[in-house]
């Protein structure tokens, strides 16, 4: 019955000249939530001798609004009202049933107008929730499912990643409910990841999701705590690998094709001379492996060899007594312990070289000295190096000579009552014993090199010699003789007028004395020859 009112309603409506494009009820669909209420509002003005009727689907009758009086019918009481005064209905504690078309009719005087809306009840939005196809996902290799699932109606999702949004990219990325990444990388849900699923009235988004990617290994590098071909033995030297991982890698060692029994990041020396490795020059490498990805990268290679260093050097040479040209010798020098790869003799601090006198061993372990000159002694020292250390010792050699000829050096004339120093030089190891004469008659006390008379007399005039003798060479000699004048000390402190007046009054002296005998010769009577 409803039905065929509304149909003569509409037959009414077109008779009383209604317009159909006169807008009456909002565009629909209208949604509203499940359990909410919702107002239908007309947006035509109503008189106030207007009837207005509302129903559901076109046959259930929800109620009538007429002058002064509202009827709602048994089947909408307490769920639904209409308002008297604009003709609005709303609908309290929305159901699922109550999804459909709602119609209104409008009675006026002179026209009739019906109008319809669709009404969608949503099922809110809720337990949005990401899920993985994989557990765990390995670079490159998976392609990763994320599906989006959620409780509601009508619902479209979107994926961001640390809240940016994840757009299809028709190459890795294919985002519709399901996230799909073929070969994934490393930061590709790193994220967080974020779903959120959405009706046209509410949103909610899923908990953070992040899904593990195995990655690696890559960027394999080793390093050697110290740089060189060569490692000095039994020093804390070690070898340090490293590579980029998820999970990290582990690390196996090879010493050319040769694996060495030792794991780790860290290879010391200590393990790689226990292992029998390291006395000659080889390649050492890292191999790096993930255990999940099941990759294995080699690192490049590093080239050395262990060498013992130098601890100590031994230098022998001769202990008794040596003399020049009587004597030879012979040094020899060790290392304690240690490789030597080279050998380097000096003397006084300059390199010392092989020639006719001085002969090397051909490992130059030792040299050899046939007759000694007095030129040999002296400081030696040998020096023994490798690649990482370097040592020396060194040996005083004493040669005994001399003395040889004496000089005696002096002033030959001096003044008297001066202080005078005769010198006697004589080369001579050791020292030579020294004796002084005067006229070939011992000095007493007298065995220093220097003879000094602090005030010299007449008698110390005459000829003075050395004589050196080494109680060690069982020699001796004496110098050349040297002739000494002692003479009268000059005052060379007049002035030029008092040694002029001395001249002068010489001369006058000298003059009177001739006068004086002139006149003395003329008083005395001379006697005539005849």
């Amino acid at each position: 019955m409803a039905l065929i009112a509304f149909s003569l309603l509409l037959l009414l409506s077109v008779k009383s000249g209604f317009s159909a494009g006169e807008k009456v009820l909002p565009d629909g669909p209208l949604d509203v939530l499940l359990g909410k209420d919702l107002t239908i509002n007309l947006l035509r003005p109503t008189g106030k001798d207007d009837i207005i009727t509302w129903n559901y689907k076109g046959s259930t009758s929800i109620g009538t609004v007429r002058p002064g009086a509202v009827t709602i019918t048994d089947q909408y009481k307490g769920r639904a009202s209409i308002n008297v005064t604009d003709g609005s209905l709303t609908l309290k504690s929305i159901k699922s049933e109550d999804s459909g078309d709602y119609n209104v009719v409008i009675i006026g005087l002179t026209t009739t107008i019906p109008a319809e809306v669709k009404i969608r009840v949503l099922e809110p939005v809720s337990d949005v929730m990401i899920k993985s196809d994989l557990p765990e996902a390995i670079e490159y290799n998976s392609t990763v499912v994320l599906t989006c699932t959620s409780k509601g109606s009508i619902l479209s999702f979107t994926w961001t990643n640390d809240s940016k949004s994840i757009p299809s990219d028709d190459k890795r990325f294919t985002v519709q409910s399901k996230l799909t990444i073929t070969g994934v990388q490393r930061y590709d849900l790193v994220g967080p990841i974020v779903c959120t699923a959405a009706n046209p009235l509410q949103k909610e988004s899923s908990a953070k999701f992040n899904l593990t990617t195995y990655y690696g290994p890559e960027a394999v590098t080793i390093k050697a705590s110290s740089q060189g071909k060569y490692v000095p033995s039994n020093s804390d030297f070690n070898l340090t690998c490293s590579a980029s991982s998820k999970p990290a890698a582990t690390f196996t060692w090879f010493h050319n094709a040769e694996q060495i029994e030792a794991s780790g990041p860290v290879l010391t020396l200590k393990v790689i001379e226990e292992k029998g490795f390291g006395h000659t020059m080889g390649n050492y490498r890292c191999v790096a492996k993930n255990d999940k990805t099941q990759r294995k990268v080699p690192s490049t290679n590093v080239e050395f060899s262990v060498m013992e260093a130098i601890s100590g050097v031994k230098l022998s040479g001769p202990k008794g007594i040596l003399i020049a040209g009587n004597s030879s010798a012979n040094l020899t020098c060790q290392a304690v312990r240690g490789n030597v790869t080279d050998r380097v003799w000096l003397k006084d601090g300059k390199p010392l070289s092989p020639d006719s006198h001085v002969k090397f061993s051909s490992d130059s372990t030792s040299i050899y000295i046939d007759v000694l000159k007095k030129e040999d002694n002296g400081d030696y020292v040998c020096r023994l190096s490798n690649s990482v250390s370097t040592k020396e010792a060194n040996f005083t050699m004493t040669v005994n000579y001399g003395p040889e000829a004496p000089v005696v050096k002096g002033d030959p004339e001096v003044q008297l009552n001066t202080r005078v120093e005769l010198t006697c030089s004589v080369s001579s190891v050791p020292p030579a014993k020294i004796i002084w004469k005067l006229n070939g008659t011992v000095i007493p006390g007298e065995t220093k090199e220097k003879l000094i008379y602090n005030s010299i007399d007449y008698k110390s005039s005459g000829t003075y010699t050395c004589e050196a003798s080494n109680e060690v060479t069982g020699k001796s000699t004496k110098s050349l003789p040297l002739s000494v004048t002692v003479k009268e000390k000059i005052d060379e402190g007049l002035s030029d007028g008092a040694i002029a007046g001395i001249v002068i009054g010489c001369l006058v002296a000298v003059g009177a004395a001739i006068a004086l005998f002139f006149y003395c010769r003329g008083k005395i009577p001379v006697s005539s020859p005849y």
